[in-house]
C-alpha cells in the first residue's frame, strides 16, 4: 500500500458532483500534479486527504506512522507568534533552545559582561548541539530567506496575507514530511522564489500531491499527473507536458470512436426503419444491438472556455506616465518613471514581492494618486483592469447575488467576435458554468470560479487596454491557455504584472523589471529572453571583476618616442575578420556562461547516489570553464587592439 490511498471515494455536493468513484494511491516517490478547470474539487480533494473535508462514500488510507502536511491556500497561523515561533510550533524541545538562544544573544549584545548570561548561553548551546537545534535553526533561516522573509521576528499578526502564506510553506519544508500536500504554493512568490522552491522539491525525497496554476514549475516537478474531470480521475504517468501529449490523443481518440458509433447507429437505425421481422434470431439480436447502439452514451470532450468578446476602438493616444514617483512610509516605491504606452504595447512588469508594481497599476487606474509627475489617459481608452484581489471585490458586491444577474448587470445580450449576439446565459456557457450554476449565489463558487466570472464580466465590458494583475493566481491551466490565445489576437494595448514565467512567455513582448530604489529598467522580448539578458550581463560584470583583478602589465614603451606610438596604433587596428570575431566573442562567452550556470544547475539537482550523471555534469562544466577563459583571453586581446 502506498503512503495515501483512495478507494472508491465519492463526493457531492448537490448542484456539482465533484468524485464519483475515485480510487488511486500516492506512492513514497510519487511527485503528482493535480489538474482540473476551476470548481471541478481539486482543493476539496486536498481537503478531503487532510481529514477537513468528509466522503460521502468509499474510504481513504493512510500509512500508519506517515507524517502527513497539509498547506492550504488560505493557512490558519497564530497572529500572536513570531516568524521564528511560528516556524518552531512543532518542534518542541528544539523550539524552546532556540528560542532561549535568541534572546540570550539578544541580552548578551546590551550587557556583554554578564558572566551569568555567558554561562547560560555555553549550556544552551551545547543542548543544541547534541539535538540537532542548530541545523534545524540554519535551515529554518535559509527557507525563510529564499522565500523573502529577513525580518525573523516580526509578529504574524502585522504580516500580509502573501507574507504568511510564504510563512506556511516555510514551516511546512522544515517539517520534512513523508508526503506533503500543496495548495497553490506559488501564489505570492516572486519568480526567483518560485525557481529556488522547484529546486527544492526536486531535491526532496518524500511524496508530493500539489495544485498549481505554474505549469513551468509542474512541467519541472511532477512525474505524475492526475486530472479531474467531471467527477472522474484520469492519471497520466508523467510530467506536464507528457499529459498534454497523451490528452490530446485521448481526445481525438474519443472523438473518432463516436464518430464512428454515429456512423454504425446511422445505418442501424435506417434498417430499423424499413421495419425488419424478428423472424431468426440473427435478425432479433440485430434489433437488440441497434437499440443498444442508441442507449450508449458518450462522455463529451472536456469543455473549454470560449473567450471571443469584442473590443472596442483605440486612438493613438492610449497612457502616457509623465516622471511619475510614488512613496510609502519613506520608502521610494516608483522614481522618475516615463513612458507613453502604444495600442499595440504588450508588457510586462515583474519585480520582488512589495516592490510596487500594483502601485503602479493603482496609479495608472486612478484608484492612487503619485506623488509628483502626472498620468494622461486618451479620450478613446477604455481599461479593465483584472487585479489580484478581484474575488474579494466581486464577493464583496453581494455574495448572495446570483450568477446570471451579475452577468446581466454588464447586459442581457453580448455581442461576440464574429458580430452575432449571445445571451448571458449562453455566454455563461462558454465560461464553463452550466445551467444549475447560473442560478446559484455567487458565495456558492470556488476562489478560481470567483475569478473566471469576474473575468468575463470584464471583457464583456469591451476594453481596448486591459491591465492583468497577477491573473493567473486561481485560474486553471486550461483557463489560462485560452486567455493567452485570446491576448495574441486582442486589438490592444496589454500589460501585465505576474511571476509567472510561463504566462509571461507567451503575452508580452517587453519586460520592465522594477529594481530597487523605484527604478525601471526595459528589456526586449518576453521572460526567458530577459533570463538570457540578465544572465549575460552577470557575466560580463564577473568578466570586468576578473579583469579588474589581474595584475597590470608595466607599459614602458607606450610613450617612449613617436614612432613606437605610431606602431601601436597600426597594432590596435583590426582587420575585417578580427571585428566580426571580437563581434562574435561577447555573445558566444554569453551563452557559454548560460551553458555553465544550466550544467551546474542540473548538477545539484542529480538524485543521490547516480555518480555517473554528477561525473559527467562535472566534465562538462570544467570544459565550459577553459572554453570560457580562452574566449575571455582572446576577448580581451582584441579590446586592447581595437581600444
Amino acid at each position: 500500500m502506498g503512503i495515501i490511498t483512495l478507494q472508491s471515494v465519492k463526493k457531492d455536493f448537490g448542484i456539482k458532483e465533484i468524485l464519483k468513484d475515485a480510487s488511486f494511491s500516492l506512492d513514497a516517490t510519487d511527485k503528482v500534479g493535480l489538474i482540473g478547470t476551476n470548481g471541478s474539487g481539486k482543493s476539496t480533494l486536498l481537503k478531503m486527504i487532510a481529514g477537513l473535508e468528509p466522503v460521502d462514500s468509499g474510504q481513504i488510507l493512510m500509512n500508519s506512522g506517515a507524517k502527513i502536511i497539509y498547506l492550504p491556500q488560505q493557512p490558519d497561523l497564530d497572529e500572536k507568534r513570531t516568524v521564528l515561533e511560528q516556524i518552531f510550533a512543532d518542534s518542541g524541545e528544539h523550539m524552546a533552545l532556540v528560542r532561549e538562544y535568541e534572546e540570550l544573544s539578544d541580552k548578551l549584545a546590551h550587557y556583554p559582561e554578564d558572566n551569568q548570561l555567558m554561562s547560560r548561553l555555553s549550556v544552551v548551546m551545547q543542548r543544541m548541539d547534541t539535538t540537532g537545534a542548530w541545523e534545524l535553526e540554519t535551515n529554518a533561516k535559509i527557507i525563510l530567506t529564499k522565500l523573502g522573509i529577513s525580518d525573523f521576528n516580526a509578529v504574524i499578526g502585522t504580516l500580509s496575507g502573501g507574507y504568511r502564506k510564504r510563512i506556511a510553506l516555510a514551516t511546512a519544508l522544515l517539517s520534512e514530511p513523508d508526503a506533503l500536500l500543496m495548495d497553490e504554493p506559488t501564489n505570492h512568490l516572486d519568480a526567483l522564489s518560485v525557481e529556488w522552491l522547484q529546486s527544492y522539491l526536486n531535491r526532496y525525497r518524500g511524496a508530493l500531491f500539489l495544485i498549481t496554476h505554474d505549469r513551468y514549475f509542474l512541467d519541472r516537478v511532477t512525474n505524475r499527473i492526475i486530472e479531474i474531470d467531471r467527477g472522474d480521475i484520469y492519471t497520466y504517468t508523467g510530467n506536464y507536458s507528457y499529459y498534454l501529449e497523451k490528452k490530446a490523443l485521448a481526445e481525438e481518440s474519443a472523438i473518432s470512436t463516436q464518430r464512428k458509433h454515429q456512423g454504425i447507429l446511422r445505418r442501424e437505425l435506417e434498417w430499423l426503419k424499413k421495419g425488419p421481422k424478428a423472424r431468426s434470431t440473427k435478425q432479433k439480436a440485430r434489433i437488440d444491438r441497434a437499440h443498444a447502439l442508441r442507449d450508449t452514451e458518450f462522455k463529451q470532450v472536456q469543455g473549454k472556455v470560449d473567450i471571443s468578446t469584442v473590443s472596442r476602438r483605440i486612438g493613438k493616444k492610449v497612457i502616457e506616465l509623465n516622471n511619475i514617483s510614488k512613496s510609502y512610509n519613506g520608502r521610494t516605491l516608483i522614481k522618475d518613471f516615463t513612458y507613453e504606452f502604444s495600442p499595440e504595447d504588450r508588457i510586462g512588469i515583474i519585480g520582488p514581492n512589495g516592490a510596487g508594481k500594483s502601485t503602479l497599476m493603482d496609479m495608472i487606474t486612478g484608484r492612487v494618486q503619485p506623488d509628483s509627475g502626472n498620468v494622461e489617459i486618451g479620450t478613446t481608452i477604455h481599461i479593465g483592469y483584472f487585479d489580484q484581489h478581484s474575488e474579494e471585490l466581486l464577493t464583496a458586491l453581494n455574495e448572495n447575488q446570483r450568477v446570471i444577474d451579475y452577468i446581466k448587470e454588464e447586459g442581457e445580450f453580448i455581442k461576440i467576435s464574429d458580430g452575432t449576439q449571445i445571451t448571458a446565459s449562453q455566454m455563461l456557457e462558454r465560461f464553463l458554468f452550466p445551467g444549475n450554476q447560473q442560478y446559484a449565489p455567487i458565495h456558492k463558487l470556488s476562489g478560481g470560479e470567483k475569478r473566471r466570472l469576474f473575468l468575463l464580466r470584464l471583457l464583456m465590458s469591451a476594453p481596448n487596454v486591459l491591465i492583468l494583475d497577477e491573473p493567473t493566481n486561481d485560474l486553471d491551466v486550461q483557463t489560462l491557455a485560452v486567455l493567452e490565445d485570446y491576448l495574441e489576437d486582442f486589438s490592444g494595448c496589454v500589460i501585465v504584472v505576474s511571476h509567472d514565467r510561463y504566462f509571461l512567455d507567451r503575452t508580452v513582448d517587453t519586460i520592465f523589471a522594477l529594481e530597487s530604489g523605484g527604478v525601471f529598467r526595459q528589456y526586449p522580448g518576453n521572460y526567458s529572453i530577459y533570463l538570457d539578458y540578465k544572465k549575460a550581463e552577470e557575466a560580463n560584470q564577473q568578466e570586468t571583476t576578473n579583469t579588474k583583478d589581474k595584475p597590470k602589465n608595466i607599459e614602458t614603451q607606450k610613450t617612449t618616442t613617436p614612432s613606437s606610438t605610431n606602431e601601436n596604433k597600426k597594432r590596435r587596428r583590426l582587420s575585417n575578420w578580427e571585428q566580426k570575431e571580437f563581434g562574435q566573442l561577447e555573445e558566444k562567452i554569453a551563452q557559454m556562461e548560460l551553458e555553465k550556470a544550466e550544467a551546474e544547475k542540473a548538477m545539484v539537482n542529480v538524485p543521490a547516489g547516480n555518480y555517473t550523471q554528477v561525473q559527467k555534469l562535472y566534465e562538462q562544466v570544467e570544459a565550459l570553464k577553459q572554453a570560457i577563459d580562452v574566449a575571455t583571453e582572446r576577448w580581451l586581446e582584441l579590446a586592447e587592439m581595437d581600444s
